[in-house]
């Protein structure tokens, strides 16, 4: 905390001083730096608060032998330490992108319908998490799956470190369940991958040359559900030095979807770049391998026991309905920390 208090001292000199907005990129990067230290320090400081409120409170129910006062602190201690939880989380996360947006894509694996229905069941599991963190969410393409579920989905992710803490979860996921497209009430068991793409700024050192891309409107496909709005203008982008296509189909206007796409594109280059330069077993394009058998970074098994275990770090979870309900914390925080452990085992 100290480290963080010198630093804002230094950073507000540096946003007070009148030439800063002489290159807006950098300012933004101050601007940014700023108030995520700013929001660090006072989360720490109002816990500090908290512990030491509960404490004098402690001492006084002790002496008065107050059952009811007690029982509230040890609710309140719970919340702080799930505060000081996801505090040690944010501490792992470095990276030059995790405090970023997310990009989210899932598709559905080999399976069929089976697949396509995991997929969605994977969408509303990611759409409930982000719901619980406070973060917005947008599905800006999806694909329908001939009988049910979705063959492929986008999905914008926004808030404070969604792109750090969702590196988690790429991969491919398997599902094993008695399928309810099964009238034999046979045991199925099916495959999505996840890849995850931070929402890159405006001004990224990202460069796409108009003669590089190759950009269709069409009609959009597929009724969308709950996740998707009508429109006429829907946008594909191809990339054609490196064939990466993207597609909007959310917003009814066709200039709106082209910069959605472009976005898209922007993301997809940058992780292409990436991965270039760095070929390790923690970059997500070598973990995800082929969307089957063998491949799986987690196994969510429904029948004939319950139990979701990420093959990676072993954390096990054994109440399947919390973590379709958008319970992955535990997985997130147990990634990082493998995470890191590599990082200093190859160091």
């Amino acid at each position: 905390m100290d480290r963080k208090i010198a630093d804002i001292t230094i950073l507000e000199e540096q946003a007070a001083q009148t030439d800063i907005w002489n290159n807006p990129s950098r300012a933004k990067e101050i601007l940014g730096r700023l108030n995520a230290l700013k929001k660090s320090v006072a989360h720490w400081e109002k816990l500090t608060k908290e512990v030491n409120d509960l404490k004098d409170l402690e001492t006084l129910a002790v002496q008065e032998k107050d059952e009811a006062i007690i029982k509230d602190i040890e609710i309140s201690t719970q919340n702080i330490a799930r505060e000081i939880q996801q505090l040690e989380i944010a501490t792992k996360l470095s990276g030059e992108h995790d405090i970023n947006n997310a990009i989210m894509e899932i598709h559905a694996g080999a399976g069929g319908t089976e697949s396509c229905d995991w997929a969605e069941m994977l969408l509303r599991l990611y759409m409930r998490w982000a719901e619980k963190k406070g973060f917005q969410t947008e599905v800006v393409d999806i694909l329908d799956g001939e009988e049910a579920g979705v063959k492929s989905v986008t999905l914008m992710i926004k808030g404070e470190y969604a792109y750090g803490l969702l590196q988690s979860e790429v991969g491919v996921h398997r599902l094993v369940r008695i399928s309810p497209f099964d009238s034999n009430k046979r045991r199925h068991t099916s495959f999505s991958s996840v890849d995850v793409m931070p929402e890159l700024e405006d001004d990224a050192e990202i460069e796409i040359e108009d003669k590089d891309i190759r950009i269709d409107t069409y009609r959009a496909s597929g009724h969308g559900g709950q996740y998707l709005n009508k429109t006429d203008s829907a946008v594909r982008i191809t990339h054609l030095p490196t064939n990466i296509v993207v597609q909007s189909q959310n917003e009814r206007s066709q200039l709106k979807n082209r910069v959605t796409a472009l976005k898209l594109l922007k993301s997809r280059l940058y992780e292409l770049q990436q991965e270039k330069q760095r070929q390790s077993i923690e970059k997500h394009y070598d973990e995800k391998g082929t969307i089957a058998w063998g491949s799986q970074i987690r196994s969510y098994v429904f029948m004939p026991y319950q139990l979701v275990k990420d093959h990676r770090t072993a954390c096990e979870i054994p109440q399947v309905d919390l973590v379709m309900d958008g319970e992955i914390d535990p997985f997130i925080a147990a990634y990082l920390g493998w995470k890191l452990q590599k990082k200093q085992q190859k160091s």
